[in-house]
Protein backbone atom coordinates (compact mmCIF):
# COMPACT_ATOMS: atom_id res chain seq x y z
CA UNK A 1 0.00 0.00 0.00
CA UNK A 2 1.53 3.35 -0.93
CA UNK A 3 2.10 6.59 0.78
CA UNK A 4 1.21 9.28 -0.67
CA UNK A 5 3.63 11.18 -3.24
CA UNK A 6 4.56 14.17 -1.10
CA UNK A 7 5.06 12.06 1.78
CA UNK A 8 7.33 9.67 0.10
CA UNK A 9 9.77 12.30 -1.04
CA UNK A 10 9.57 13.82 2.64
CA UNK A 11 10.99 10.36 3.75
CA UNK A 12 13.32 10.08 0.62
CA UNK A 13 15.10 12.99 2.27
CA UNK A 14 15.07 12.01 5.67
CA UNK A 15 16.32 8.83 5.12
CA UNK A 16 19.73 10.76 4.09
CA UNK A 17 20.23 11.89 7.55
CA UNK A 18 22.64 10.11 9.74
CA UNK A 19 21.66 10.25 13.75
CA UNK A 20 24.46 11.33 15.93
CA UNK A 21 26.86 8.03 17.58
CA UNK A 22 24.95 9.32 20.98
CA UNK A 23 21.64 9.53 19.33
CA UNK A 24 21.95 6.15 18.08
CA UNK A 25 22.98 4.69 21.06
CA UNK A 26 19.48 6.22 23.06
CA UNK A 27 17.68 4.80 19.93
CA UNK A 28 19.15 1.55 20.18
CA UNK A 29 16.65 0.77 23.11
CA UNK A 30 13.97 0.94 21.21
CA UNK A 31 15.21 -1.02 18.29
CA UNK A 32 15.84 -3.77 21.08
CA UNK A 33 12.20 -3.11 22.20
CA UNK A 34 10.87 -3.84 19.07
CA UNK A 35 12.88 -6.44 17.82
CA UNK A 36 12.04 -8.50 21.00
CA UNK A 37 8.32 -8.44 20.25
CA UNK A 38 8.65 -8.85 16.72
CA UNK A 39 10.88 -12.43 17.85
CA UNK A 40 8.10 -12.93 20.58
CA UNK A 41 5.45 -12.83 17.30
CA UNK A 42 4.05 -9.94 19.53
CA UNK A 43 2.13 -7.22 18.99
CA UNK A 44 4.18 -3.73 18.87
CA UNK A 45 2.43 -0.93 20.87
CA UNK A 46 4.47 1.81 20.83
CA UNK A 47 3.04 4.60 23.67
CA UNK A 48 4.28 8.57 23.27
CA UNK A 49 4.29 10.65 26.03
CA UNK A 50 4.70 14.58 26.51
CA UNK A 51 3.60 17.06 28.98
CA UNK A 52 0.52 18.12 27.16
CA UNK A 53 0.42 15.92 23.95
CA UNK A 54 0.19 18.83 21.80
CA UNK A 55 3.44 18.78 19.88
CA UNK A 56 6.20 16.14 19.65
CA UNK A 57 4.40 13.21 21.16
CA UNK A 58 1.76 13.82 18.19
CA UNK A 59 4.58 14.27 15.70
CA UNK A 60 6.41 10.83 17.15
CA UNK A 61 2.86 9.23 17.08
CA UNK A 62 1.86 10.21 13.17
CA UNK A 63 5.28 9.77 11.96
CA UNK A 64 6.07 6.33 14.12
CA UNK A 65 2.43 4.94 12.39
CA UNK A 66 3.64 6.15 8.72
CA UNK A 67 7.08 4.83 8.96
CA UNK A 68 6.10 1.58 10.16
CA UNK A 69 3.27 1.43 7.16
CA UNK A 70 6.84 2.66 5.06
CA UNK A 71 8.53 -0.52 6.10
CA UNK A 72 5.99 -3.05 6.11
CA UNK A 73 5.71 -3.31 9.77
CA UNK A 74 1.81 -4.31 10.09
CA UNK A 75 1.77 -5.03 13.96
CA UNK A 76 2.71 -1.57 14.87
CA UNK A 77 0.35 0.46 16.64
CA UNK A 78 1.08 4.17 17.49
CA UNK A 79 -0.23 5.85 19.95
CA UNK A 80 0.25 9.40 22.23
CA UNK A 81 -1.17 11.26 25.78
CA UNK A 82 0.08 13.65 28.09
CA UNK A 83 0.02 14.70 31.39
CA UNK A 84 -1.97 16.92 30.35
CA UNK A 85 -4.79 17.66 28.16
CA UNK A 86 -4.63 20.88 26.17
CA UNK A 87 -4.81 20.48 22.48
CA UNK A 88 -3.44 19.44 19.23
CA UNK A 89 -1.28 22.72 18.71
CA UNK A 90 -2.48 24.00 15.00
CA UNK A 91 1.30 24.72 13.76
CA UNK A 92 1.78 20.74 14.21
CA UNK A 93 -1.52 20.17 11.56
CA UNK A 94 -0.16 22.82 9.30
CA UNK A 95 3.04 21.43 9.16
CA UNK A 96 1.70 17.84 8.46
CA UNK A 97 -0.48 19.09 5.92
CA UNK A 98 2.65 20.49 4.64
CA UNK A 99 4.94 17.17 4.46
CA UNK A 100 1.75 15.42 2.67
CA UNK A 101 -0.54 14.19 5.21
CA UNK A 102 -4.23 14.79 4.56
CA UNK A 103 -5.60 16.43 7.67
CA UNK A 104 -9.10 17.20 8.47
CA UNK A 105 -10.60 18.99 11.82
CA UNK A 106 -13.66 16.97 12.64
CA UNK A 107 -14.99 19.70 15.09
CA UNK A 108 -14.39 23.23 17.08
CA UNK A 109 -14.13 22.08 20.28
CA UNK A 110 -11.43 23.50 22.47
CA UNK A 111 -9.45 20.22 21.83
CA UNK A 112 -10.32 19.31 18.38
CA UNK A 113 -10.42 16.32 16.99
CA UNK A 114 -8.71 15.59 13.79
CA UNK A 115 -8.66 12.91 11.01
CA UNK A 116 -5.11 12.17 9.84
CA UNK A 117 -4.62 9.65 6.57
CA UNK A 118 -1.17 9.02 4.95
CA UNK A 119 -2.46 6.53 2.36
CA UNK A 120 -5.66 6.19 0.62
CA UNK A 121 -5.38 2.68 1.41
CA UNK A 122 -5.65 2.69 4.77
CA UNK A 123 -8.17 3.78 7.87
CA UNK A 124 -7.66 7.32 8.87
CA UNK A 125 -5.79 8.13 12.52
CA UNK A 126 -7.69 10.54 14.94
CA UNK A 127 -5.57 12.83 16.73
CA UNK A 128 -6.28 14.82 19.81
CA UNK A 129 -5.29 15.72 23.54
CA UNK A 130 -5.39 13.19 25.92
CA UNK A 131 -4.30 12.74 29.47
CA UNK A 132 -2.85 9.32 30.62
CA UNK A 133 -5.91 8.19 31.84
CA UNK A 134 -8.07 8.46 28.62
CA UNK A 135 -9.84 4.81 27.75
CA UNK A 136 -7.94 4.77 23.95
CA UNK A 137 -4.22 4.23 25.97
CA UNK A 138 -2.73 1.51 25.67
CA UNK A 139 -3.14 -0.52 29.42
CA UNK A 140 -0.39 -3.13 28.56
CA UNK A 141 2.20 -4.86 26.67
CA UNK A 142 3.43 -1.29 25.29
CA UNK A 143 6.50 1.05 25.55
CA UNK A 144 6.56 4.09 26.87
CA UNK A 145 8.30 6.55 24.65
CA UNK A 146 9.34 9.68 26.00
CA UNK A 147 9.46 12.52 24.03
CA UNK A 148 10.69 15.30 26.08
CA UNK A 149 12.61 15.28 29.66
CA UNK A 150 9.76 17.05 31.80
CA UNK A 151 6.99 14.21 31.12
CA UNK A 152 10.07 11.54 31.68
CA UNK A 153 11.27 13.45 35.02
CA UNK A 154 7.14 14.09 36.45
CA UNK A 155 5.41 11.48 34.80
CA UNK A 156 4.00 9.08 37.57
CA UNK A 157 4.08 5.60 37.11
CA UNK A 158 2.41 3.87 34.09
CA UNK A 159 0.48 0.60 34.92
CA UNK A 160 1.11 -2.16 32.21
CA UNK A 161 4.10 -0.71 30.54
CA UNK A 162 7.21 -3.46 29.47
CA UNK A 163 9.74 -0.09 29.13
CA UNK A 164 10.20 3.19 29.27
CA UNK A 165 11.71 5.01 26.91
CA UNK A 166 13.82 8.12 26.75
CA UNK A 167 13.34 9.74 23.11
CA UNK A 168 13.60 13.12 24.12
CA UNK A 169 13.53 16.42 21.47
CA UNK A 170 13.49 20.21 22.16
CA UNK A 171 10.38 21.76 22.81
CA UNK A 172 9.46 23.67 19.83
CA UNK A 173 6.93 25.73 22.16
CA UNK A 174 9.70 27.85 22.95
CA UNK A 175 9.64 29.51 19.68
CA UNK A 176 5.87 30.17 20.01
CA UNK A 177 5.17 33.97 18.51
CA UNK A 178 8.84 34.05 17.49
CA UNK A 179 9.56 34.93 13.69
CA UNK A 180 11.11 31.42 13.16
CA UNK A 181 8.65 29.50 15.21
CA UNK A 182 7.58 27.68 11.93
CA UNK A 183 10.95 27.16 11.06
CA UNK A 184 11.93 25.54 14.42
CA UNK A 185 8.72 23.28 14.41
CA UNK A 186 9.66 21.71 11.07
CA UNK A 187 13.39 21.55 11.84
CA UNK A 188 11.66 19.08 15.12
CA UNK A 189 9.31 16.98 12.97
CA UNK A 190 12.32 16.36 10.85
CA UNK A 191 14.56 15.08 14.06
CA UNK A 192 11.41 12.99 15.08
CA UNK A 193 11.14 11.56 11.76
CA UNK A 194 14.50 11.53 11.06
CA UNK A 195 15.07 9.17 14.17
CA UNK A 196 11.76 7.06 13.68
CA UNK A 197 12.87 6.11 10.20
CA UNK A 198 16.56 5.35 11.58
CA UNK A 199 14.90 3.10 13.97
CA UNK A 200 12.67 1.13 11.46
CA UNK A 201 15.19 0.87 8.74
CA UNK A 202 17.10 -0.98 11.47
CA UNK A 203 14.24 -3.72 12.51
CA UNK A 204 13.75 -4.17 8.39
CA UNK A 205 17.17 -4.66 8.30
CA UNK A 206 17.22 -7.11 11.34
CA UNK A 207 13.24 -8.92 9.80
CA UNK A 208 15.31 -9.65 6.38
CA UNK A 209 18.99 -10.81 7.38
Amino acid sequence: MKLFKTISNYIEKIAKIEPSRERKLLLARMIDYIHSKQQQQSPINLHFICTHNSRRSHLAQVWGQTLAHHFGLRNVNCTSAGTETTELYPVVAEILQEAGFELKKEDQLNNPKYTLNYSSETAPMQLFSKDLEHVGNPTMNYAAIMTCSHADENCPFLPGAEQRIPMTFEDPKNYDNHPLQREKYKETMQEIASDLHFIFSHILEEKTT
